[in-house]
């Protein structure tokens, strides 16, 4: 990656702004005199080699690829001119057509990261507009691999599915993480002990995943023929909706990701 490349991050104050603004920077991207970010409210004290700016038009034109990281609500409000430029949205729901028109460009990419690029560790789904060409793709593929790992996929509409399954991912295992820890204070154990203990679950589960060639599934079948204490968790989880509950919460991801795309 050429190290003359130009990006600007609107919304680079947030904290996914941010997340691939030190990914980049670690990965040697961008130099940091060759990153603008913008702010709305207090300057940032992070990335002081940068360059800080309210105004997203000035970002826009010192930049080569303009990141849009800022709330779907926020983004009508946002009138800059790419002039062609290419176009990165991590914004929920917004339509590559939709990006494309308000910003004046041809070459757009809709991706999803989440918050785990904060430690390099997202998935990051994305599609591009017919214009994107294939320097254009490298430079999204550069960006994403150094927040994690990226996938180009077929439709925006695998894009609004994988805003539920891993845009908002990292909330469903706090999620789990937080109802493991309240269950276990409830039986007795002390704060800092339940939270060592689920953590260390959660984190080891996901390096065993990654490790393994079996699917998650294989997994669980493997607990429930051992017909232990496991197997009688698991029996109970699944008795009480687990499943259910899953596929009722990703299903609501996915519509709510698709009638924000109508709004826009």
């Amino acid at each position: 990656m050429s190290g003359s490349l130009r990006i600007g991050i609107i919304g680079g104050a947030g904290w996914l702004g941010s997340a691939i603004a030190a990914s980049v920077l670690k990965a040697g991207i961008v130099s940091p005199a060759d990153l603008s970010l913008s702010y709305r409210r207090g300057k940032p004290a992070r990335f002081p080699g940068s360059f800080w700016t309210v105004d997203n038009q000035e970002l826009a034109d010192r930049s080569d690829v303009i990141i849009l990281s800022v709330r779907p609500e926020d983004w009508p409000a946002i009138s800059v001119d790419a002039g062609g430029k290419l176009v990165i949205s991590v914004m929920a729901g917004i339509r590559i057509a939709a990006i494309c028109t308000h910003h004046r460009t041809e070459r757009a990419v809709r991706t999803l990261p989440n918050a785990a690029a904060e430690v390099s560790k997202s998935y990051t789904p994305w599609i591009a507009s017919s214009a994107v060409d294939e320097d254009d793709r490298a430079i999204v593929r550069a960006i994403f691999d150094a927040c994690g790992v990226q996938d180009e996929v077929a439709s925006e509409r695998d894009i609004d599915y994988l805003t539920g399954l891993t845009g908002s991912g990292p909330a469903f295992p706090a999620l789990l993480a937080a109802a493991m820890m309240d269950d276990a204070v409830g039986h007795g154990l002390a704060a800092d002990v339940a939270r060592r203990a689920v953590l260390t679950l959660l984190t080891g589960t996901g390096c065993l995943l990654e490790q393994r060639e079996d699917c998650p599934n294989d997994i669980v079948r493997t607990f429930l023929d051992y017909r232990g204490t496991t197997a009688a968790a698991i029996e109970e989880m699944r008795a009480a909706g687990f499943n259910t509950a899953v596929s009722k919460g990703l299903t609501a991801a996915f519509i709510k990701s698709v009638s924000m795309g109508d709004a826009s």
